[in-house]
C-alpha cells in the first residue's frame, strides 16, 4: 500500500512537470513569435505618421522623397534570401555610408539618414534587412545573421565602384548592433570607420529587458523563458541569444567607433552604451544626447548630431 502511494505521488510530480514543460515551451513558442516573426508589432506603435512641416527633420525627409534611388540586389550571405537596397551617389565621390535599419524598419524609414550622409558628400546604401521591408526572410536576426550580410554589402561596393571607395558603416537601434557585432568580422581595408546609434549590448540583454519593461516580468519566470526562446531561435534562426554579442565583437574591433545614445533612452537603456564603449580596442567617441528617448537623438538635436558626425570622420575618410 505505501508503495503504491509513493508511485502516485511520483507519476503525479512527473505529471506537474511535464505540464509546466508544455506550458514554458509554449510561452516560448508565443515570445519568439513576437519577437523573431515578422509582422505588426503592437509595443512598436504605428509608422505611418503623415510628414509635417513642424518635423525637425522635414527638409531631410523631403529631400529623400523627391530624389532618385537605384536598387541593388544581393543574395544574403548564406545564400537563402534575396536582399535588396536603396543607392543614392554623390557627385564624383569615393565615400560611400551603408546605413542600416532598425527593428521592424524598412530603408524608407532611413530618409533622414540618407540625407545626412549625401550633404556630407556620401554616397549612401540602405538596405532592408533580412524579413524587413522588401528583402526576403523569415525571421529577424537582431544583428547576428545580418552581419555577415552587411560584409557582402561592403564587397558589393568595392566590386561596384572601386577599390578606392571609403566605407563607413552607420547602424540605428538594432542596425547600431548589427554595425558594432560586423565590426568584429575580418573585414577589407577600405572600412575606415563605425557610427553606432543607440545599439544594444548582446540580443539576450536586449530580450530580457523587454520581457521586463513591456510584460512586467519578474526573474521567474523570465529567466527560464528567455532560456527557452533562446533555444527556440537557436533552432530557427541558428544561434543562441548569448552569442549574438556586440560586446564580444567589439573586443575584435581595432576600428574608430562612434557611439550614440539618448540620455532618457529605456527602450535600449542608457547604460547599455557604456558598456559597449568600454569593449571597442580602437579609437572612439560617445555622445550621450540629452533628454532624448530611444533613436530621436537626430531628431531633437539635428545641428548638434551633424556637427558631431562630420567632426568624428574627418579624421578617418580624406
Amino acid at each position: 500500500m505505501k508503495q503504491l502511494k509513493h508511485k502516485k505521488l511520483w507519476l503525479s510530480l512527473i505529471i506537474i512537470v511535464l505540464l509546466v514543460c508544455v506550458i514554458f515551451t509554449g510561452a516560448g513558442y508565443y515570445f519568439f513569435k513576437m519577437a523573431c516573426v515578422p509582422g505588426p508589432k503592437s509595443f512598436l506603435g504605428s509608422s505611418s505618421e503623415t510628414l509635417k512641416k513642424s518635423d525637425p527633420l522635414y527638409k531631410e525627409k523631403m529631400w529623400f522623397k523627391k530624389t532618385a534611388k537605384q536598387k541593388w540586389y544581393m543574395q544574403s550571405a548564406d545564400n537563402q534570401y534575396k536582399l535588396v537596397a536603396n543607392y543614392i551617389p554623390a557627385a564624383d565621390s569615393n565615400k560611400t555610408v551603408i546605413i542600416l535599419p532598425g527593428y521592424m524598419n524598412t530603408k524608407e524609414d532611413m530618409a533622414e539618414y540618407d540625407a545626412l550622409f549625401h550633404e556630407m558628400g556620401y554616397n549612401t546604401l540602405t538596405p532592408d534587412p533580412r524579413a524587413q521591408g522588401k528583402s526576403e526572410g523569415k525571421y529577424i536576426g537582431y544583428g547576428w545573421p545580418e552581419k555577415d550580410d552587411v560584409k557582402k554589402w561592403i564587397n558589393l561596393v568595392l566590386k561596384r565602384k572601386g577599390s578606392q571607395q571609403q566605407i563607413v558603416v552607420y547602424g540605428l537601434s538594432m542596425g547600431a548592433a548589427t554595425a558594432m557585432m560586423t565590426s568584429g568580422l575580418k573585414l577589407p581595408g577600405q572600412v575606415k570607420a563605425f557610427i553606432e546609434d543607440c545599439g544594444y549590448t548582446s540580443v539576450k540583454d536586449e530580450i530580457e529587458h523587454e520581457a521586463e519593461a513591456l510584460y512586467n516580468m519578474p526573474s521567474f519566470p523570465r529567466f527560464p523563458l528567455v532560456e527557452i526562446l533562446s533555444g527556440i531561435n537557436r533552432i530557427k534562426v541558428g544561434y543562441f541569444m548569448k552569442d549574438a554579442s556586440s560586446i564580444k565583437q567589439l573586443h575584435k574591433n581595432h576600428r574608430p567607433m562612434f557611439f550614440i545614445h539618448g540620455s532618457h533612452d529605456t527602450f535600449v537603456p542608457t547604460k547599455m552604451v557604456y558598456h559597449n564603449y568600454l569593449a571597442t580596442k580602437g579609437p572612439k567617441q560617445l555622445w550621450v544626447a540629452p533628454n532624448s528617448k530611444h533613436a530621436d537623438s537626430f531628431a531633437d538635436h539635428p545641428k548638434e548630431y551633424r556637427k558631431r558626425i562630420a567632426s568624428f570622420l574627418k579624421d578617418y575618410v580624406k
